[in-house]
């Protein structure tokens, strides 16, 4: 099993997460609440939480799949936080670093899943 504390991809989403969750969602007016605070809130967990779970797979092509799931809610939170500027609910600078995290985590998980991939199919061996 992986340590998930040790990936820089891990520690990349988490700061990510927590850029959302401390500066970009609080900005959001209360009648936003159930919907697109939500969903960013939700999407935005689910990347270091699939990455988590991904640890805890024995095989590459698994913990591939986790990380798939976490680039598409990467997808999300990027679509979600251009919204809420489009929506005037968050300033160009916020918007901005919330860009940079979100294309810096994307990236990672796009070369990682690519160096997975190319592993081919391994088992992990037992600790």
């Amino acid at each position: 099993m992986r340590d998930y504390k040790k990936l820089e991809v891990w520690k990349k989403a988490h700061e990510q997460y927590m850029f959302v969750k401390r500066i970009i969602s609080p900005k959001f007016p209360k009648e936003e609440r159930f919907e697109l605070t939500s969903q960013l809130q939700r999407a935005s967990l689910s990347i270091p939480l699939n990455i988590v779970e991904g640890c805890g797979r024995f095989s590459d092509k698994d913990f591939a799949h986790f990380l798939d799931t976490s680039l598409g809610s990467t997808n999300e939170v990027d679509y979600c936080c251009f919204a809420a500027f489009e929506l005037g609910y968050i300033t160009k600078t916020d918007y901005t670093e919330a860009c940079k995290l979100v294309n810096e985590t994307r990236a990672m998980l796009i070369n990682f899943i690519k160096h997975l991939r190319s592993k081919g199919n391994n088992l992990m061996p037992q600790p």
